[in-house]
């Protein structure tokens, strides 16, 4: 896999402030959905030029959504960088988002291919659909953990379904069967991502030491928010409202209470990684000779991203 892709850019010279700011905020980044897309995009046989368009794309959208979100969070960090919009000013973050979903649209057309266009289209609203659902739950404590599913599954899935098809359409490889488990595979790799970084916000598994209680004390009821609440009564959930630690949450919630809300928590998610190994499996069937390894390249992908573990083997090139 080629790590480079995701940050190769053409920026223009004159905008020397665009090329800064995106060198200074995203250069550090770790190009996860660029090399997934390589993970996919590599066994198809897919030509070079093709490879970096949609590594490039997929990034480009994803840091435009990072811009606008850490604008409209009023988020002061990104990456452990100062954000964009307090750097910068909010109006380059904004500019500098709309640019990049602008260069994306003019590169995609370049290349030819229709309905890699409306793919992408399709994914950016889908996008921009669960960002507006999300904002208009700020505040709310009484939704669900089904409501918070139905969000993730159009914002932070949509780029994973993207990652997963568009080097299919890219090939022109896009049967209805390997859409539809596309469609899952990436829908159940996105609530998983979403999900574990959720538990982050808690202190679970946060072995690379992320600030806790971000999202609660922005208002914001996180997926496992929601889950540990399901059981509190109408009181008990807005006092969640104004704690200050984690300590505060486990004397609301109760010790045991929460750990049981862990324990059930990641039951549901191993069903949904079995679910997914099973989808997986059906799409080795659609795939021949060297795209099968695919297959092989996706198969950690739950470990690495709900579990937070390293694969314990090489993934296939």
């Amino acid at each position: 896999m080629d790590t480079k892709y995701y940050s190769e850019k053409d920026f223009p010279a004159y905008l020397p402030k665009l090329n800064r700011l995106y060198d200074d905020l995203f250069d550090g980044g770790k190009g996860f959905r660029s090399l997934l897309t390589q993970k996919v995009a590599g066994p198809l046989g897919l030509a070079d030029d093709g490879v970096k368009l949609l590594c490039q794309t997929i990034e480009f959208i994803h840091n435009a959504s990072l811009l606008h979100d850490d604008l409209v969070d009023r988020s002061n960090l990104r990456r452990g960088k100062t954000a964009a919009w307090l750097k910068y000013t909010p109006e380059y973050a904004v500019l500098a988002g709309d640019y990049l979903l602008a260069r994306v649209m003019t590169n995609l057309s370049g290349y030819g291919n229709i309905e890699l266009v409306q793919l992408t289209s399709q994914t950016i609203a889908e996008l921009l659909e669960g960002e507006w659902i999300q904002d208009s739950l700020v505040g709310d404590f009484d939704l669900s953990f089904e409501q918070l599913t139905e969000v993730h599954s159009l914002k932070t899935a949509s780029l994973f379904r993207w990652c997963l098809y568009a080097p299919f359409v890219a090939k022109e490889i896009n049967t209805p069967q390997i859409q539809s488990l596309i469609d899952e595979l990436g829908t159940t790799l996105g609530l998983l991502f979403q999900r574990s970084d959720d538990l982050l916000d808690y202190d679970i598994r946060n072995s690379e030491g992320k600030a806790i209680l971000g999202d609660i004390k922005s208002g914001y009821l996180n997926s496992f928010g929601a889950f540990f609440c399901r059981h509190l009564s109408q009181e008990e959930r807005l006092k969640l409202k104004k704690i200050e630690s984690l300590g505060e949450i486990l004397r609301i919630v109760g010790e045991q209470e929460f750990q049981n809300a862990i324990g059930d928590f990641d039951k549901i998610n191993e069903e949904l990684i079995s679910l997914y190994e099973h989808k997986l499996a059906l799409l080795e069937e659609q795939l021949d000779g060297e795209q099968k390894k695919i297959i092989l390249n996706l198969k950690d992908l739950p470990e690495i991203l709900y579990w937070r573990r390293k694969p314990q083997r090489k993934p296939a090139h």
